[in-house]
């Protein structure tokens, strides 16, 4: 029987004439694309972000899924499902998966990918696989092999064993999860064979009209357990869970951004999913702004109105001088977040005051009181795209950017200048058993004065709103808890003092910059920070180097300090990666608990300012030491709030942890140089060249 159902599924592959069409894929229940629990051979568009849950009886999934690269599908993924262990209530389990595309589909040959899941977790839904897929018409036909959880239908002993027979054993350890589980990729006695088809329905007619996008789905699964119960995957025989069928029925719908699926799986179930997902390279559509007016006749006091009209604009004048053909002026704050927009909108302010004759603006642009570009821009070309008779790529070529530095157009004090704001945060807390997610949203007020010479004061006041955060179980961690008190935090600092310093930046000389920021820093820590970066504008790179002594706040996140000191600090490399606009940070040092390592972060920046990306960080804590989550690692999403039409330097920073712990914590400063100074270099600009006319 088992040789009989692999052959009846292989043979969706004999050779037929057929057009490979491309038809997007839909998700499957694991929160990749595929078919209804397996994954086929198929892809999301490259970058396309996707959030959504499955619903079912005793098994619930939510999950975030990501198209790093055209090739890499990458999944993070959140259980709720029966507690194996006492075969009753409920409990959480963190995964990532990853699925990469090994030969693109032809006319003739179907798409072939490999694909790890639950990689990174504590290994209840390890499985690893190889699909193919292929399409005929409105059918796409789909046959891969399966080991470990998606072997655990045990159609045939594990083909892999006749390379080595090393294979034939799976280390089965559960553990508390995190670890790479490199050891069990393809082992095991058993695989089983998967597959399905799924249809693409014609438009279907109901009484509120036409309905496109549906897809109907069958599927013959290679997991055959409907959930953990009888000990997997510390053992295979004597399940009590297993599934009454491995064959499972679905009819899904999606269009441009949702996706939403009725199932009946396992023989047993009925399952409900539901996800929505955008494209972060999508840039949203800006009005072109008018053609610029022309210039004035004459410009009595010229330096004056300049100044009425940058303030008139939002932006702080610093100073302003005019000299023959060429105006230099300095500005800070503005709501433009790219140094083309603060440009195009600082010329298209001047232009009536300026007089005729000068042909150059130089601007000197200021984030928290540091020149972080200086963009010499030809007035003439800017005139002529504004008009439509040249371009904003035309522009771009035509302006010059320069190394920022200690010279007295870069250190031209403006005096004192006080911004502040009102805005939401929100908490998130992953890892704790008896709770998919903990969390709390709260108000915040913060102002920033700044005083001169590139010196300020800055803070801000909380208050919780809502949330469950402060109801966690308290830290079992045997480490220094520089983190993990999180809840301990929420719940005695209601209302708070998150950050209260006083903080110096200045140009050092070229390109070179430094920082000292002196008070409560963060929520949990208190102390002086120092920083020097070496940013030089026009290459795709910067090094820097951070140190802090610090004390640990207390609970109520008040004035008072306990008795935890450490010092803290780390050698950092960021680069610009020359593959679909990637960019990667690597630190060495010391973290908050102690401990000494590295880390990792990997993130892709799109069209849209949307930036993606995920970390990893290794110390000398040993895993078992570490706790669950055995290190640190996320995912970030950093969305600048302007892609939604609002024009704010705003950006919004979503981090997710699959658990809080305490080893590989750092210090977190408002003021980092990296993020000040970023987009002042010649690859921001590059990417944000349209602004100049928007």
């Amino acid at each position: 029987m088992r040789t009989t159902r692999a052959a009846l599924l292989l043979t969706l592959f004999l050779p037929a004439i057929a057009v490979a069409e491309e038809v997007p894929g839909t998700g499957s229940n694991y929160g990749g694309v595929g078919l209804i629990e397996m994954r086929n051979a198929r892809f999301r568009p490259d970058g396309v972000v996707e959030a959504g849950s499955s619903l079912r009886h005793q098994r619930r999934f939510h999950f975030i899924n990501w198209q790093a690269l055209p090739w890499l599908e990458t999944t993070f993924r959140v259980a709720e499902r029966l507690d194996g262990t006492r075969g009753a209530g409920m409990t959480t389990d963190r995964s990532f998966d990853v699925k990469l595309r090994l030969v693109a589909e032809s006319d003739w040959a179907p798409a072939l990918a490999i694909g790890l899941q639950d990689f990174i977790g504590t290994g209840l839904y390890s499985g690893e696989y190889v699909v193919a897929s292929k399409r005929f018409g409105r059918w796409d036909a789909t046959v891969g092999v399966g080991w470990g959880r998606l072997g655990t239908g045990d159609d045939f002993g594990n083909p892999l064993t006749a390379v080595s027979p090393r294979f034939e054993d799976r280390p089965r350890d559960v553990g508390q999860g995190g670890s790479i589980n490199t050891i069990p990729f393809f082992r095991g006695e058993q695989a089983a064979v998967f597959g399905g088809l799924e249809y693409s329905l014609p438009e279907v007619w109901t009484p509120f009209g036409g309905v496109e996008g549906l897809r109907a789905k069958v599927e013959y699964s290679g997991d055959a357990l409907r959930d953990e119960r009888g000990g997997w995957p510390a053992r295979t025989t004597g399940l009590r869970g297993e599934a009454r069928s491995r064959v499972n029925y679905g009819l899904h719908w999606s269009n441009g951004w949702l996706d939403a699926g009725l199932d009946w799986v396992h023989g047993t179930d009925l399952l409900f999913r539901i996800s929505a997902r955008f494209d972060p390279d999508r840039v949203p559509e800006l009005e072109r702004l008018p053609a610029l007016g022309p210039r004035p006749a004459a410009a009595p006091a010229p330096e004056e109105a300049v100044r009425n009209a940058l303030r008139q604009a939002g932006f702080r004048p610093v100073a302003v001088e005019i000299v023959g053909a060429e105006a230099r002026i300095a500005v800070a704050g503005g709501r433009q977040r790219r140094l083309a927009g603060a440009a195009g909108r600082v010329l298209r302010a001047v232009q009536p005051h300026l007089p005729g004759e000068v042909e150059r603006l130089r601007l000197s642009w200021r984030q928290a009181g540091v020149e972080v570009a200086r963009l010499t821009l030809p007035r003439r070309a800017m005139e002529a795209a504004s008009r439509g008779d040249g371009s904003a790529e035309e522009v771009f070529f035509a302006s010059t950017l320069e190394p920022v530095g200690a010279d007295r157009f870069g250190l031209m004090a403006g005096g004192a200048g006080l911004s502040w704001g009102a805005e939401p945060q929100f908490s998130l807390l992953l890892g704790d058993p008896s709770r998919t997610v903990r969390w709390q949203a709260a108000a915040v007020v913060g102002g920033r004065w700044e005083i001169g010479q590139g010196l300020a004061i800055a803070g801000s006041l909380s208050r919780a709103l809502v949330g469950n955060l402060a109801d966690a179980p308290p830290s079992d961690s045997v480490l220094p808890r520089v983190r993990s008190d999180v809840a301990r935090y929420a719940r005695e600092g209601q209302t708070a003092i998150p950050a209260l310093y006083g903080e110096g930046i200045r140009a050092l000389g070229p390109d070179l910059f430094g920082r000292v920021t002196a008070g409560y820093l963060e929520p949990m820590f208190a102390g002086i920070s120092a920083e020097v970066l070496w940013r030089p504008h026009d290459r795709p790179w910067a090094l820097g180097v951070d140190v802090a002594r610090v004390a640990q706040r207390d609970y109520d996140q008040q004035f008072g300090v306990r008795d935890y000191q450490v010092t803290t600090g780390h050698v950092s490399a960021y680069a610009d990666l020359p593959w679909f606009n990637l960019y990667g940070v690597a630190r060495a040092g010391r973290y908050l608990a102690g401990d000494w390592g590295g880390t990792v972060e990997l993130g892709r920046r799109f069209a849209s300012g949307i930036e993606i990306g995920g970390f990893a960080t290794l110390t000398d804590v040993p895993f078992s030491k570490f706790g669950e989550g055995s290190f640190d690692r996320g995912i970030f999403i950093r969305i600048p709030l302007d892609v939604f039409g609002i024009e704010t330097r705003t950006v919004a920073p979503v981090v997710v942890r699959s658990v809080t712990r305490d080893g590989g914590a750092r210090l977190s400063v408002d003021n980092p140089l990296w993020e000040v100074t970023r987009e002042g270099r010649s690859r921001a600009l590059q990417d944000g060249f349209r602004d100049f006319l928007r």
